[in-house]
């Protein structure tokens, strides 16, 4: 009991590939961690702390950056036309 007429066509949103490249800057903020020989040393100290936990309390601002730049590269522009709700 089809009347033939194709469904409507509305404007839908583009499928969303995570494919980016810029995605693999994100293995950067889990692989230098992992990587503990590059950092398991004592000196040099920074303020009394050796090496092994400064280094890794650098890693945090690191992958912070890390995601933020992948955020920014491969979010998706507003396009005109469209409201805030449809983002």
């Amino acid at each position: 009991m089809s009347t033939g007429t194709p469904p409507p066509t509305g404007r839908s949103a583009p499928a969303r590939s995570d494919r980016s490249p810029w995605n693999w800057l994100l293995l950067v903020a889990v692989v230098v961690p992992l990587l503990v020989p590059l950092y398991n040393r004592v000196e040099p100290t920074l303020f009394g702390w050796p090496f092994f936990y400064w280094a890794q309390l650098a890693f945090v601002p690191l992958g912070v950056l890390a995601t933020f730049l992948a955020h920014r590269a491969t979010r998706r522009r507003p396009t005109a036309g469209r409201t805030d709700r449809e983002r």
